[in-house]
């Protein structure tokens, strides 16, 4: 079943909007609170674009870390489908294959704590969950991992964190 939704999450064309959900996780005008954030697993969920991210992070046990439920607050740099299908094919069955280094890399992606767009810029540097930090650096106005990998969407609001959306899969040394 897993391997099913990753092939169809690999066949998908991801049509990237840059307005994923801009009802959520957003004050209503007059600053008033909105309707109750979801987990960042529910919002990435809701976009449509994550499904081989959602699909990688319950073979490796991490999809209910994200879910919230008290594991604390998380930035999330999160590659779309889109940036899965960059990688080599069979890369994502290999890694499939073996859970312990999906994961690592999955970590990889992830912050402790929710870290803004307006917080990131000024940063040269994050460490992940994993250990490893990733560079970060402002290149015309772009935000870049270890200087290739784009953010293309920053500040996606979520009940227990924050997602900023990349355009490739980072990879730990």
């Amino acid at each position: 079943m897993l391997r099913s939704k990753l092939a169809l999450a690999a066949g998908t064309v991801a049509v990237f909007v840059f307005t994923l959900a801009p009802s959520l996780g957003h004050a209503a005008p007059g600053g008033m609170p909105g309707p109750a954030k979801p987990a960042i697993t529910q919002v990435a969920k809701q976009a449509g674009v994550f499904n081989t991210l959602l699909a990688a992070l319950d073979a490796t046990d991490l999809y209910g870390v994200l879910t919230g439920n008290g594991h604390g607050t998380f930035t999330v740099f999160a590659p779309t489908d889109e940036a899965f299908a960059k990688l080599p094919p069979g890369t994502v069955e290999s890694l499939l294959a073996n859970p312990a280094q999906l994961k690592q890399i999955l970590l990889y992606h992830v912050v402790a704590g929710a870290v803004p767009a307006s917080t990131v810029v000024g940063l040269t540097s994050a460490q992940t969950l994993n250990g490893q930090s990733v560079t970060i650096s402002v290149v015309n106005g772009s935000v870049y991992l270890n200087g290739t990998t784009k953010v293309v969407q920053t500040d996606v609001m979520a009940r227990n964190g924050i997602i900023h959306v990349i355009d490739s899969v980072l990879l730990p040394n």
